[in-house]
């Protein structure tokens, strides 16, 4: 299974840092950049091969709204006119996350915000969209220290899940690690194949259209099973219900009376013996 990991620059983490501190209220917006699979393969003669592969996400910038509120509705519908307006000068395909920033809140997602990601991602196409947390707090009584705490989040099957944050500063770089990055024009390459031909094979929502296939008829099924139950097990009429408890009442009504008649029957066969 694929570990999911985001890298932020520091220069684009005190970028957001920065906006928060000078705002009023919350921020949000978007966070553009690319994602990408790592595989590697370990070989080794005294075991079989191990397969390990990293899912990153390499955050490179960021857009805000300038209002807070305004990408979605109350209900956590998204406002398709103001996101395509802040993404009139960017690439929809960039588009792999959102953030928030809050204060003086818990490094957790609210339901509000677990609704308005599951939305997002229909929005965008993206079904891997990260959602990236920042709450700021005070750390002394006086406010003369404030602390800035981040986090980020994934969904998988709509279970939201913390996955690790890295800063890629150059002073955190091994001096014989390399630093794999994308090129540029392959990226802009493969977006430009995707729009062209990515509509054949996969959907709006962002899933391939066998896997919608494969729900369509997952459903067939179920409703098909759920109609031979009820052929095999009908589900009695309520009239029936209706009258058995009449017949339960009456019968409760008539009991002393029968009970009655069985004892002056008794009594009669004592009497005649």
């Amino acid at each position: 299974m694929a570990e999911p990991t985001v890298r932020v620059p520091g220069i684009v983490l005190a970028s957001l840092m920065f906006h928060h501190v000078n705002n009023d209220s919350d921020v949000e917006g978007l966070l553009l950049g690319e994602s990408r699979f790592d595989e590697q393969v370990t070989i080794s003669d005294s075991q079989p091969d191990h397969i390990h592969i990293e899912e990153i996400y390499n955050i490179q910038q960021h857009i805000a709204c300038h209002r807070l509120n305004i990408l979605y509705s109350s209900s956590g519908e998204v406002n398709m006119d103001v996101l395509q307006k802040m993404l009139s000068d960017h690439n929809q395909y960039r588009v792999i996350g959102w953030y928030r920033q809050r204060r003086n809140t818990e490094q957790h997602m609210t339901f509000r915000e677990k609704l308005v990601h599951e939305k997002l991602k229909s929005a965008v196409s993206n079904p891997h969209m990260i959602f990236m947390l920042m709450t700021s707090s005070r750390a002394m009584p006086a406010g003369s220290t404030h602390k800035m705490e981040y986090s980020a989040f994934i969904s998988r099957s709509r279970c939201f899940m913390n996955i690790p944050v890295l800063v890629t500063n150059l002073g955190l770089l091994e001096q014989q690690g390399y630093w794999k990055v994308s090129a540029p024009c392959s990226a802009e390459g493969y977006n430009l194949t995707m729009r062209k031909h990515g509509s054949k094979f996969f959907c709006p929502n962002g899933l391939l259209r066998e896997v919608n296939e494969v729900n369509k008829m997952n459903e067939s099924l179920q409703g098909q099973l759920q109609t031979l139950n009820l052929q095999a097990f009908p589900v009695p009429d309520e009239s029936i219900f209706m009258e058995a408890q009449m017949d339960l009442e009456t019968t409760e009504e008539q009991r002393p009376l029968l009970q009655e008649s069985l004892t002056n029957c008794q009594k009669r066969q004592q009497e005649t013996l």
